[in-house]
């Protein structure tokens, strides 16, 4: 990688594998641990840290003595998009509670690192907003993805 991300070196490269993996519909696998780390030019433990972000979200599986496969039919939307679309999935309207971390953390099998780093995101963007003793609100709801 060419310079160093605010966001995490491990993320930007699980979101350009999972923008690999959705545009290529033929692959069924990924290239080796060995190749991706020429690719980016990173350390071996960045690509894995890369690639159990994938395979959390059911993009991508370990195959012990072949690699790492594309596992086909899971949701391949990153937890952003995931936690975005989660206010359209549960009919949620401006001002009302958005669900708790806890919950969050439980529905999306994510750790809470993870979950207050998208949540941070979505107060930034506009879409969250928290209030003293209440918790977070919509604050607003998400432009529709265009998705093919």
């Amino acid at each position: 990688m060419p310079e160093a991300s605010p966001r995490g070196t491990y993320l930007v490269i699980s979101e350009a594998l999972r923008k690999r993996i959705g545009e290529d519909e033929t692959a069924d696998a990924l290239p080796s641990e060995a190749d991706l780390i020429r690719e980016y030019n990173v350390s071996r433990n960045t690509i894995r840290r890369a690639l159990k972000v994938l395979e959390r979200d059911g993009v991508v599986e370990s195959a012990p003595g072949i690699g790492w496969r594309i596992a086909r039919g899971g949701d391949r939307r990153s937890l952003a998009e995931r936690m975005a679309d989660l206010i359209a999935e549960d009919s949620l309207s401006v001002g009302d509670t958005y669900p708790s971390e806890a919950k969050l953390c439980e529905r999306f099998d994510a750790s809470r690192t993870a979950v207050r780093r998208v949540l941070a995101q979505m107060e930034g963007h506009g879409l969250l907003a928290t209030v003293h003793g209440k918790g977070r609100t919509v604050r607003a709801l998400p432009a529709p993805a265009s998705r093919p």
